[in-house]
C-alpha cells in the first residue's frame, strides 16, 4: 500500500510541474498584457494542484474561517508548498513577501511579480527589513491581500522557529487589519520527500487583528492565534507533539 501512495505521489509531483509550465505558457500572451490574465492563470494552476492532490493521493483541502477581501496583512504559518496554493486559491487579489531568489524560477518567478509578489533579500536583518518596508510601500499600488509567512521559512510540524520583527514593522507601516492564519497543512504534505498523505489539509483564516497596536502586542496576539490555532488543527488530525 506504501509503495502505491508512493508511486501515486511522485506521479502527482511530476504532472503538477508539467502543469505549472502548460499554465504559464497556455497564459503567457493575456497574462504579459494583463495583470487579470495572470491571475487567472495562477488561480486556475492552484485549483488543478488542488483537485489532482484530490484525485491522486487522497489528500482534501478545507478553507475555514472566512478569507479576506479589501487591503489587508496576512500572516500565515508556513508549513509546505501546499498551504501556498491553498491560500492563494482562496483569496481574490493574493501577492507574497517572497525570497527575491525565487524570481528566477522558471514561470513562478515572472507570474509572482506579474501578479505583485514582492521579492526580499533577507541577507542582514537590518537591511532586509528596510528593503521589505520600501518595496512593500511601492507594492501598494497593486490592490490586495499581502501575504508573509512571519517565521521566514517552512517549519514542519513539532519544529519551533521564533517569529520575525519584519512582520511587526510592516504591520506598523502599512496601517492595515492582520488576519492571522493556521494550517495542520505539513501533516499531509511535507517539508521534504515525495510521499503525499491521504486526509484533510485545513486552512484556517482567524478573527482579524486590527491595525493601530503597539509592535510587541501585535507581535504576541499573532503568534499566539496562529501557534495555538496550528496546534488545535494538527491534534484534530490525530498529531501529537
Amino acid at each position: 500500500m506504501i509503495a502505491i501512495r508512493w508511486i501515486l505521489s511522485l506521479i502527482f509531483i511530476v504532472q503538477m510541474y508539467l502543469a505549472m509550465a502548460v499554465f504559464a505558457l497556455g497564459f503567457a500572451p493575456w497574462a504579459l498584457f494583463s495583470r487579470r490574465g495572470a491571475f487567472v492563470a495562477c488561480h486556475g494552476y492552484a485549483a488543478w494542484v488542488i483537485w489532482t492532490a484530490r484525485i491522486l493521493c487522497g489528500l482534501k483541502a478545507e478553507i475555514r474561517g472566512t478569507p479576506p477581501e479589501g487591503e489587508v496583512m496576512v500572516a500565515a504559518k508556513h508549513q509546505s508548498f501546499f498551504d501556498i496554493l491553498v491560500i492563494f486559491h482562496a483569496l481574490s487579489r493574493p501577492k507574497f513577501i517572497m525570497k527575491r531568489e525565487l524570481i528566477y524560477t522558471p514561470f513562478l518567478g515572472q507570474y509572482a511579480l506579474r501578479i505583485g509578489c514582492i521579492p526580499v533579500n533577507r541577507g542582514k536583518r537590518g537591511a532586509a527589513i528596510s528593503k521589505m518596508k520600501a518595496d512593500v510601500v511601492r507594492g501598494t499600488a497593486y490592490p490586495g491581500q499581502l501575504i508573509i509567512y512571519p517565521q521566514g521559512t517552512r517549519v514542519p510540524p513539532g519544529e519551533s522557529r521564533p517569529y520575525k520583527q519584519g512582520t511587526g514593522v510592516l504591520y506598523q507601516q502599512l496601517g492595515q487589519p492582520c488576519v492571522p492564519v493556521a494550517t495542520n497543512v505539513g501533516l499531509f504534505w511535507p517539508k521534504r520527500g515525495i510521499l503525499r498523505h491521504p486526509g484533510t489539509a485545513v486552512v484556517e483564516f482567524l478573527p482579524e487583528i486590527p491595525p493601530g497596536l503597539p509592535m510587541g502586542e501585535f507581535m504576541t496576539r499573532m503568534e499566539q492565534a496562529i501557534e495555538v490555532n496550528s496546534q488545535r488543527l494538527m491534534a484534530e488530525a490525530g498529531f501529537k507533539a
